[in-house]
């Protein structure tokens, strides 16, 4: 039998995430943690079963939890809920889908989801509590600190380094062995 998970936060990116999680098939989605107002209420098939304030008591029937909030202006609420998780107990895996192609020679950080499509390749090196989002590139020997989010085909090039807490729009592109910082808006290009 497959451990079982809970997942941290309801909206949109929680849809992506347990499609992830469903095609990987190593954990069973337990349920959803979000609002108090929204218990009972389900995303996709998956009932929302408590709130942020009921993480203690639920680490006496689940081990592993999973940070499903997006980040777009800010890492903070990401960041907050995973040190909160990690605090109690909860195991926080590293997700990543079948249909991601993640190298042998790459190292992926815990609370990290791989989605569908994603590349990254040998030496690539992905921190903890990162989103690397559907169709993104993480080239050769780059570097993603913690707690940041390479958005939809977004491309991270060889040797870059992406700072922690950035955001990196969908479709920007980076030079190669260049730093990336901050916020950086949808289709941009770094050099």
């Amino acid at each position: 039998m497959k451990p079982e998970i809970i997942l941290i936060g309801g909206g949109g990116h929680c849809k992506s995430v347990i499609d992830v999680i469903e095609r990987e098939n190593r954990y069973q989605i337990a349920g959803i943690i979000d609002k108090k107002e929204l218990i009972g209420q389900k995303v996709l098939n998956y009932t929302i079963i408590g709130s942020d304030d009921e993480l203690g008591r639920l680490i006496s029937k689940y081990t592993y939890a999973f940070v499903t909030v997006g980040q777009i202006k800010t890492p903070d609420i990401r960041i907050k809920l995973f040190n909160k998780l990690k605090e109690i107990g909860y195991t926080v895996p590293t997700i990543i889908s079948p249909l991601a192609y993640v190298s042998r020679y790459s190292f992926i950080g815990e609370g990290t989801v791989i989605m569908h499509h994603a590349l990254v390749n040998a030496n690539g090196r992905v921190g903890k509590n990162c989103i690397i989002n559907t169709k993104a590139l993480i080239e050769h020997d780059s570097v993603v600190e913690d707690n940041c989010h390479i958005s939809t085909g977004a491309i991270v090039n060889g040797g870059a380094q992406v700072k922690a807490h950035t955001f990196y729009g969908s479709n920007s592109t980076s030079k190669e062995y260049i730093e990336i910082n901050g916020f950086v808006k949808a289709g941009s290009v770094s050099k």
